[in-house]
């Protein structure tokens, strides 16, 4: 049976742009993502975002609401991604498990190789 990782992601809005960021290692290291990770036992959607943010860049963001669950069927393993709009509440950010951010326009996004996201049209 193949295996199941549910995550969540941030969509991270300022003023029209959005937030990606390249990851910094594993197997998809190198290509662009919405930030995120894997749920820890007994969390919410809004819980693990946080914590998740506040662990890849030391920032605190306010989760606005939630926006959809993509489910994604790849080689080793089925995604499934809950997505939450979210804004920043500090700007300072430090890359723990990113090389790199980039702001972009929503319809601009199709330029980056992106993990995660790459059935995901906004």
């Amino acid at each position: 049976m193949m295996k199941t990782i549910r995550v969540v992601a941030a969509i991270i809005e300022k003023e029209d742009k959005i937030l990606i960021a390249k990851r910094l290692k594993g197997e998809f290291a190198g290509l662009w993502e919405f930030p995120g990770g894997k749920y820890e036992e007994g969390e919410t959607g809004e819980q693990a975002i946080k914590r998740e943010i506040e662990e890849e860049f030391d920032v605190e963001i306010e989760v606005k609401n939630y926006l959809c669950t993509i489910e994604h069927q790849y080689d080793s393993f089925y995604l499934v991604m809950d997505c939450f709009i979210c804004t920043l509440l500090t700007d300072k950010m430090v890359l723990h498990d990113h090389s790199d951010v980039k702001w972009v326009h929503p319809q601009d996004i199709e330029v980056f190789p992106l993990f995660f996201c790459s059935f995901f049209v906004i």
